[in-house]
């Protein structure tokens, strides 16, 4: 029988300092040759609602691009608080209905929480819900802090904390899952490549924005992957009296007018009143939360309805997300005794300071506006980067906690949905929440690779100053401390093998690109030959793939070529290529590839080039290149260009916005593409004898042409190669 050590032996290897790593992996090692990580203990719960709506009139309202303030309560708001111990430690979660909260403020709240109850100040997590129609506690873009509310809600923090820790019981908690994505969706867009907009710094750098899709002629696609879970933990007591739920789901704000908590509140309200039929003869009044999920490129129109449905109203909006709530909490199962782990950990991070013309330019603005506040976008900016040259730096926490076998992640900032999934599918524990904008309120960090497609997520100011390595960073600190708190390593993310993915694995590919990276590392190879290929700037990550029939506009159906759990993944190309020096290539070869054309029919001759196996920087006369036809006439058919002669172009055309299939097959002097079936291929064309050798090129391009010219605007997904022609009946079976 293996020997076990307590929780708190396991704890007492992990110091409160933030070099964490040599501690995780004595833990993960302990775990791991002691058998159980977790030693259980009783769990006791409280949970309390304190209002911290502005008692002083008019009121300033963060959230805008300038200040404006409000004099009415539309709807109260409200810092919800849950506090569990499991006798040996104590850690609080709070939400409260505000757009961010500063670091210091926060700071204050729980150093002085600290002197009036059980709870150490790295034990507590405080997060904003991000209504847009809150009082102002922080200053940023145009609006300062209020002066006369932030020390109200310092102290209701305090009471809010110091209440639920008077109602605690013995208690249960239970994990609670639902699926929302028709209340979810990408707000953040690539801009065609001629319809690039300027910054508020007068450059054209705008390649991706917010709402950019409200004009489709205007954009290509999303510029990530939504994620449309709605997490749920749930506490009762004993005899099965609701204490809490804790919700948590990745949408912006609805919109309201001030002073309003949006959504957040009347989600909260709806599922209390859903918990209370249960909480008859309980002693307290069971309190539901909704934390902000990662929702910086989040907002809830779908942009690829070319009618967009009615909007609706923010009840209607609400009533429909607690339907799915509602279902989820009544389906959790619950468990005692459980154990609870916290840590939090502080990064320095540089902010992206302005070079001296840029400072120049800012104050030369700032001086004209006198003693006012801005008015316009670049006099916003413009403030911004004087307070970015003052600062040049911040700290900011990052925290991390277990309760039994679910866990709870954090971000400061208004974190990408992409960042989300990659600490869900990377956690150790399967159950994990990520809640952002706690802890601090640190603006956008876009993962790196959003940075160079501009756009108002990325302009540098208080609210996305940070340096552009803040996501990788904090995502790091987030795995170490889940590592820390589970006592277990991280999982390893691996896209499943559906039917589709095993049919080119029995084909023998030279090369298989299933392109589901969630950052600009190298693209795998998953034939096992090692054939890496690499990103260039200008591809973004981890959105929906194919579906399983490709003529459907479901881009949520996507299990073809993984398991049926699975959403298949992809890459978006917005100009930059994916790139594979591959010197053992045949002169003979076959490509099969899966792609999804963002530009609109007209916009230009060549709506993309997808393939392109030629010298690099050259257009030769040997060189292959396959296409998509832009021309309004004959849109979305197949464009195949060999060597410098005339394109020919397919029969059938795929629409925008929908997934195609082609197979490529050089055999001698012919080049034939097959898009439906391997009956009658779409396209075939000879060489001439001195240009059918394709020996000596080994540069294959992907997403665009080896001379850059009218590279791919769109989606590609799940390449392979194969070292020789394939038959026509090995094709049909890829269409199968």
């Amino acid at each position: 029988m293996c020997a076990r050590f307590p929780i708190s032996f396991l704890r007492s290897l992990i110091p409160e300092s933030q070099c964490l790593t040599l501690p995780i992996v004595l833990v993960m090692c302990l775990a791991t040759l002691f058998a159980t990580p977790y030693l259980h203990a009783e769990l006791r719960v409280g949970a309390a609602r304190v209002d911290v709506s502005p008692d002083q009139f008019p009121v300033l309202i963060n959230g805008s691009m300038t200040s404006h303030t409000a004099t009415e309560i539309r709807t109260r708001i409200n810092a919800r608080a849950i506090v569990v111990d499991d006798g040996s430690e104590r850690l609080a979660i709070v939400v409260v209905d505000s757009c961010m909260m500063p670091r210091d403020l926060l700071d204050e709240a729980k150093q002085l929480a600290a002197t009036q109850t059980g709870l150490k100040p790295d034990r507590i997590l405080i997060s904003a819900t991000h209504t847009h129609t809150a009082p102002s506690s922080m200053g940023a873009l145009g609006t300062n802090a209020d002066p006369n509310y932030v020390p109200l809600l310092r102290q209701r923090l305090v009471e809010a904390l110091v209440a639920a820790e008077n109602q605690m019981l013995p208690a249960r908690v239970g994990w609670g899952t639902g699926q929302a994505p028709q209340f979810t969706a990408l707000r953040r867009w690539v801009r065609r490549p001629d319809r690039i907009a300027n910054d508020p710094f007068g450059n054209p750098t705008v390649r991706a924005n917010m709402h950019s899709a409200s004009n489709p002629d205007d954009a290509i696609g999303p510029t990530g992957p939504e994620d449309p879970e709605l997490s749920m933990i749930g506490f009762e007591t004993l005899d099965g009296k609701p204490i809490a739920a804790l919700a948590n789901f990745s949408m912006h704000y609805f919109s309201d007018r001030p002073v309003s908590a949006d959504y957040f509140g009347l989600f909260c309200d709806g599922l209390e009143s859903h918990m209370q039929p249960l909480a008859s003869d309980s002693p307290n009044s069971p309190v539901a939360i909704m934390s902000h999920g990662c929702s910086g490129d989040i907002w809830r129109k779908d942009y690829f309805r070319a009618v967009p449905e009615a909007e609706g109203t923010i009840q209607e909006f609400t009533q429909g997300l607690l339907g799915v709530a509602t279902k989820a909490y009544d389906a959790i199962e619950y468990q005692a005794d459980v154990d609870i782990a916290m840590r939090e950990t502080r990064l320095q991070m540089r902010y992206r300071t302005p070079d001296a013309q840029r400072l120049q330019w800012a104050q030369q603005v700032v001086a004209e506006m006198g003693e006012s506040l801005p008015k316009t976008t670049p006099e916003v900016y413009a403030r911004e980067q004087i307070l970015l040259d003052q600062l040049q730096s911040t700290e900011v926490v990052v925290q991390a906690l277990r309760i039994g076998d679910i866990a709870i992640a954090t971000t400061p900032n208004e974190t990408y949905a992409l960042t989300g999934l990659k600490l869900k599918l990377h956690s150790p524990l399967e159950k994990t929440m990520v809640i952002e904008l706690a802890n601090g309120g640190d603006g956008y960090i876009p993962p790196p690779e959003q940075h160079f497609l501009g756009g108002y997520n990325t302009w540098a100011a208080r609210s996305a100053g940070l340096e552009t390595t803040a996501e990788p960073r904090i995502v790091a600190a987030d795995l170490l401390l889940l590592e820390a708190v589970c006592a277990k390593p991280r999982r390893d993310f691996e896209q499943g093998l559906g039917l589709a993915a095993q049919s080119i694995l029995q084909l023998k590919p030279f090369a298989y690109w299933r392109l589901h990276e969630m950052s600009a590392t190298d693209a795998g190879d998953a034939s096992g030959a090692g054939h890496v290929a690499h990103y260039e700037p200008g591809v973004v990550f981890f959105l929906d793939g194919p579906p399983n029939d490709l003529n459907s506009d479901d881009n949520h159906e996507s299990q073809a070529f993984v398991r049926a759990d699975e959403v298949n993944r992809c890459a978006h190309f917005a100009g930059g290529r994916m790139r594979a020096e591959l010197s053992e290539l045949a002169s003979d070869f076959s490509l099969v590839l899966n792609y999804w054309n963002g530009m609109p029919a007209g916009a230009r001759p060549v709506a993309g080039w997808m393939f392109s196996r030629d010298f690099s920087s050259a257009s030769s006369d040997r060189g292959i290149h396959l296409g998509l036809s832009g021309e309004a006439d004959q849109s979305g058919r197949l464009m195949l260009q060999l060597g410098n002669a005339t394109p020919v172009f397919g029969r059938s055309s795929t629409p925008r916005w929908q997934w195609g299939r082609v197979v490529l097959v050089k055999s001698g002097s012919t080049v034939s593409l097959y898009q439906h079936d391997a009956t009658e291929p779409e396209v075939s064309v000879e060489f001439t004898d001195a240009q059918a050798a394709q020996a000596g090129i080994a540069d294959c391009f992907f997403g665009g042409r080896s001379d850059n010219r009218d590279n791919w605007e769109g989606k590609l997904d799940e390449i392979a190669l194969f070292n020789r022609p394939l038959s026509v009946n090995e094709v049909a079976k890829l269409f199968e």
